[in-house]
């Protein structure tokens, strides 16, 4: 049974009892350019002292426009790198690490150097990916994409836990007189497979340290929380969703792609019904034209309450 339950970020995330919540970069709402760095850095910080539990950094390889957005635009791990170094305790997440486009053996390296320099603070978000014009760009069947992700998932596991791993793949062949290093503060790192990663939902539930999911509406939610639960007991299930604030604080919601906006009365209603239900943990888009009052009206009216 996968483990991670040591590691401080997953700790900040899961450890305690309730919803607890996370942002999304690019926290400024640049997602289609280069978004400022000092201003997503500041941002960073400015969330941490406000309470938020995890900084969440998407892996966009390519810009296309079709889909919509290239994510935070800076590549996962130099960036959680630059995050980990200006701030504290908050938890470092991926959301989410495509593996099929990856190699498994840069992939442990890689997350394993930003878990030791954030001492212990990465959670990994897996994902299988969707953007289909990159399969053909990195040489990959996009139809192998399941079995790709189930076999990295297997490699990173061990290539964190043993010496000198042997192990083949379609990614290659490790005979055995090669070791990675360096490894991560734990014996793995938590991942969270994301949606349904071309997987059941008995091998998430077996594999996964939780589940990472998109925003899904509270009837939807309600029975996927039902079914985790009786699959995989404790282990956490986490969301995204985008939060607009109305003028009118009374304003019934109205929806957004992956979210919604409303009146903070309903957004405190809906968290609280999302905390009923169980769910773990909710990354956040806070839209503002400020970002930074975005943020502070959320901790303000929802963080306050949880």
């Amino acid at each position: 049974m996968p483990t991670g339950h040591e590691n401080a970020g997953y700790r900040r995330l899961f450890g305690g009892d309730g919803l607890t919540f996370g942002a999304g970069f690019p926290i400024t709402g640049t997602n289609r350019s280069m978004p400022d760095v000092g201003a997503e850095i500041q941002l960073a910080q400015r969330a941490e002292t406000l309470g938020f539990d995890g900084l969440w950094a998407r892996d966009v390889p390519t810009y296309w426009p079709k889909f919509g957005d290239a994510g935070q635009t800076f590549d996962t791990w130099p960036w959680l790198s630059h995050v980990a170094a200006h701030t504290d305790e908050i938890a470092l997440g991926t959301s989410s690490v495509v593996l099929p486009l990856r190699h498994p053996i840069h992939v442990a390296k890689s997350a394993a150097t930003v878990d030791q320099l954030s001492d212990g603070r990465l959670v990994l978000g897996v994902a299988s990916g969707d953007r289909d014009p990159e399969y053909a760009a990195f040489g990959v069947e996009r139809e192998d994409r399941g079995a790709l992700f189930r076999e990295a998932v297997e490699t990173v596991r061990a290539l964190w836990r043993e010496d000198f791993v042997e192990r083949e793949g379609q990614w290659g062949h490790l005979a055995g007189d090669l070791d990675l290093v360096p490894t991560p503060t734990t014996e793995t790192i938590p991942l969270l497979p994301t949606g349904n990663a071309r997987q059941s939902d008995a091998w998430i539930a077996e594999h996964g340290d939780g589940w990472l999911f998109y925003h899904l509406p509270e009837p939807t939610l309600e029975s996927y929380l039902e079914q985790w639960r009786e699959a995989a007991g404790e282990k956490p299930f986490a969301i995204a969703v985008r939060v607009e604030f109305a003028d009118d604080p009374g304003a019934e919601p109205e929806p957004l792609h992956l979210g919604y906006r409303a009146g903070m009365e309903w957004f405190q209603d809906y968290f609280e019904r999302l905390d009923a239900l169980g769910l773990d943990h909710v990354i956040v888009s806070v839209e503002n034209e400020n970002a930074e009052r975005g943020l502070e009206r959320f901790a303000d009216g929802i963080l306050a309450r949880h």
